[in-house]
């Protein structure tokens, strides 16, 4: 029996995601709940596991592409009988139809035209609420018919989906490929005069066409001569001595690169553009004198309780923030637009901004203003491992309250950061560097860094946010003070 699995609901209420990478080609056997392939929705990366025993039919859908939720995505063959001699036409049709209501009961329906997704920009979440839908729907519809092959005169074997295909481009007149003797030979498209086919698979033809890399002047290193995406990458970085000279001249120089907007790096636009044209910014800016604390992080790095963990500067300034918060509730708070009330929080979803190769995320740390010191440095250390590995989940993103975003590890002194969505406040961290500082009277080389403090001033006005800043600063000069204010 063939089976459809598609793209399922993972639970956030998307709609559609990207094929990022198949772990499956055609032809290999396949356990159940083993990991077929990664997507990436609009918050973060998710691997899918396959619901059946059985045989990868086909890879239906190409790295790269963008389908939406039910879309088939890999075929499956289980093994079992498809209908044939052993069933009556009856049995076949109650068969089809058991499987066609099975499949309808378990594909969720994408939301309606304009929905919400909960959580987003801080809106509350749909009254109706939304059940996760578990990997394991997707039986197909019916038994499948084969159509009948066309008759050629010389027919050419069909290749796997995962196989590169043969694409035209402009170059010399055509040359002969040696055949391969194991596996299927890929698909040869008509090459006519002056035309030469190149082998490349569809994701590494698109990345040629996004990067402006002619794949006819590339010589390619995967399988048969077929051209990878590290080719296309060392030919656009002027790694590869691409074609004959009098080609490479004839080409114009590429002056401008289209970056296609989508998954997280869209979804973290929308919230941006959301955040700062909704709440109304206002930033301020304290400079510290943090020796004290560059000395703290040292001393408790000696400590067997911090013997597995990583003890940086951050660490304390999160401190330092949910002593802060403590002092200063309203700071920790949501503006509901709809009720008109503000929403005051007495917990902290502690939210650390992570840059990754696709785009800004805020993971936040549960329920930190009740965890110790040593446990507040392993959840930021697995935070920001998860986040650098791409692995951050929708719910790991879910529910922040405040945030913290350390533009000091790029050797930034400050800036003026916007507002998570749903969120009043926001302290960016710069860099700590040796400078002259006033110390009893005497002018000495001080540890130092600069606070930023961006918050929402329909929640926060002028006064609150100055004595949140002025108190944070305060403990990170005196880390005693954390211990006193607790």
């Amino acid at each position: 029996m063939r089976r459809e699995f598609k793209l399922p609901d993972v639970g956030e209420g998307l709609t559609e995601a990207e094929i990022v990478r198949w772990h499956v080609r055609p032809g290999d056997e396949v356990k159940v709940n083993q990991i077929v392939v990664e997507i990436e929705t609009a918050k973060s990366i998710v691997e899918l596991p396959i619901p059946w025993d059985g045989v990868v039919a086909g890879v239906l859908v190409e790295e790269g592409r963008t389908v939406d939720v039910g879309t088939p995505i890999v075929a499956v063959d289980t093994g079992g009988e498809a209908g044939g001699a052993d069933h009556g036409p009856a049995d076949q049709g109650r068969a089809d139809q058991g499987r066609k209501a099975l499949a309808d009961d378990m594909v969720p329906n994408p939301p309606e035209e304009g929905a919400v997704e909960p959580g987003a920009h801080g809106s509350p979440a749909p009254k109706e609420e939304r059940q996760a839908v578990l990997v394991g729907y997707g039986v197909k519809t019916g038994a499948s018919k084969r159509r009948p092959r066309k008759q050629q005169a010389e027919p050419i074997p069909a290749a796997p989906v995962a196989n590169p295909a043969r694409v035209e481009v402009p170059g010399p007149a055509p040359t002969a490929r040696p055949a391969e003797a194991a596996g299927p030979p890929p698909v040869v498209a008509a090459v006519g005069p002056g035309r030469v086919a190149v082998l490349a698979k569809p994701p590494v033809r698109k990345l040629a066409k996004d990067l402006g890399v002619d794949l006819a002047t590339l010589t390619g290193t995967g399988p048969q001569g077929s051209i990878t995406r590290d080719d296309v990458h060392a030919a656009a970085q002027g790694g590869l001595q691409a074609a004959p000279e009098p080609v490479r001249q004839a080409e114009p120089q590429r002056r401008e690169e289209r970056v296609p907007v989508k998954g997280v790096r869209k979804m973290t636009a929308q919230a941006m553009v959301a955040s700062a044209f909704t709440a109304p910014h206002v930033t301020e800016f304290l400079q510290v004198d943090v020796t004290e604390t560059m000395e703290a992080v040292r001393r408790l790095r000696a400590l067997p309780d911090f013997a597995e963990v990583k003890v940086s500067p951050l660490l304390l300034v999160c401190r330092a923030l949910l002593t802060g918060v403590r002092r200063y509730p309203m700071i920790n708070s949501s503006w509901d637009e709809a009720a008109q009330e503000i929403v005051v929080k007495h917990y902290v979803n502690l939210g650390i901004a992570a840059a990754t190769p696709r785009g800004l995320v805020v993971p936040n740390i549960k329920d930190a203003h009740a965890l110790p010191l040593p446990e507040l440095a392993r959840q930021l250390g697995a935070l920001a491992e998860t986040a650098r590995a791409g692995r951050t989940q929708p719910a790991e993103m879910a529910g922040g309250t405040i945030t913290i975003t350390n533009v000091g590890v790029f050797g930034v002194d400050a800036g003026t950061p916007i507002l998570n969505p749903g969120e009043s406040a926001i302290l960016a961290f710069g860099q700590v560097r040796d400078m002259p500082w006033v110390v009893d009277g005497e002018l000495a080389v001080r540890k130092v860094t600069t606070l930023a403090l961006s918050f929402d001033h329909r929640i926060v006005d002028g006064e609150l946010g100055s004595m949140f800043l002025r108190d944070v600063g305060a403990m990170l000069e005196d880390p005693l003070r954390m211990l006193a204010w607790s």
